[in-house]
C-alpha cells in the first residue's frame, strides 16, 4: 500500500511527429509529472526513433521519466535506447513477450504493461517483473472502462502488491477518487490536454486536489 501521496503519469495523446513537444513541456514544467507515456503513431523504426529523440527531452528536462509505446511493429527496447527514452510500456502482450522484453531491457529502463483484462493476467505481469501496471486507460477504439471498475481494480493491486500501479482518471473530478484507492500513480490523459486554460493549468488543478486530499489525511 502507498505510503505517500500519489504522483502524475501523463499519456499524450497519439503522435505522429514532435510537434507536440511545446503541449508536453508545459506539463511536465509544473514539476509534479513523474512519468510520460509517449503514445507514437505506427511508423518505420528510424522514424519512431527520431520522435522519440526530439520529444523526450521537453519531459526529461523538467524531470519527468519517458516511456514509449505504439501500437506498430516495432522493436520498443531498440526504439528505447537509441531515442534516449526511460522505458517501455507494452499492452495486450502476453506474459511470454513481458518477459522477453524484461530480459532484453535488463534493469537499465522501466517496464510497463496495460491494457490488462483480468487479475489473473495483472498477476502473471507482476510475476514477469514490470515495473508497473497501468488500469483504466482508454481501449483502441477510445472508450473507458467504467470509473467504478478502474477503483475496484487498482484499490485490489495497491492493497496486496507492491508492484506500482496507475489509475487513469478520465477527468480531474476523478483524481482525487482514484488517488484514494493508494494507487502510486493517477493516470492523466485528455483531461490535461482539452482544458480550456492549456496542459499547465490542468496538471497545476489536479496537483491542488492532491494537495488537498493529502493534507486531510
Amino acid at each position: 500500500m502507498a505510503d505517500t501521496a500519489a504522483r502524475f503519469y501523463l499519456i499524450t495523446p497519439v503522435l505522429e511527429d514532435a510537434s507536440f513537444a511545446p503541449q508536453l513541456s508545459e506539463a511536465c514544467a509544473t514539476g509534479t509529472i513523474a512519468a510520460v507515456l509517449l503514445r507514437l503513431a505506427p511508423a518505420d523504426e528510424r522514424t519512431l526513433t527520431n520522435q522519440v529523440k526530439a520529444l523526450a527531452p521537453a519531459a526529461q528536462e523538467h524531470g519527468a521519466a519517458v516511456i514509449v509505446t505504439t501500437e506498430a511493429k516495432a522493436d520498443l527496447a531498440t526504439i528505447a535506447a537509441r531515442g534516449g527514452a526511460d522505458g517501455v510500456h507494452v499492452n495486450g502482450a502476453g506474459p511470454a513477450l513481458v518477459r522477453e522484453m524484461r530480459d532484453r531491457l535488463k534493469f537499465e529502463r522501466a517496464l510497463g504493461v496495460g491494457a490488462i483484462r483480468t487479475k489473473d493476467d495483472a498477476m502473471t505481469f507482476g510475476e514477469a517483473g514490470v515495473d508497473y501496471l497501468l488500469f483504466g486507460e482508454p481501449r483502441p477504439d477510445g472508450s473507458l472502462p467504467s470509473l467504478e471498475s478502474v477503483v475496484e481494480r487498482a484499490s485490489w493491486w495497491a492493497e496486496i502488491f507492491e508492484t506500482p500501479c496507475a489509475a487513469y482518471a478520465p477527468s480531474l473530478d476523478a483524481v482525487e477518487t482514484l488517488a484514494a484507492t493508494n494507487a502510486e500513480f493517477v493516470a492523466l490523459g485528455d483531461a490535461v490536454w482539452s482544458h480550456p486554460n492549456g496542459p499547465a493549468a490542468a496538471v497545476k488543478a489536479a496537483a491542488e486536489i492532491l494537495d488537498r486530499q493529502e493534507a486531510s489525511r
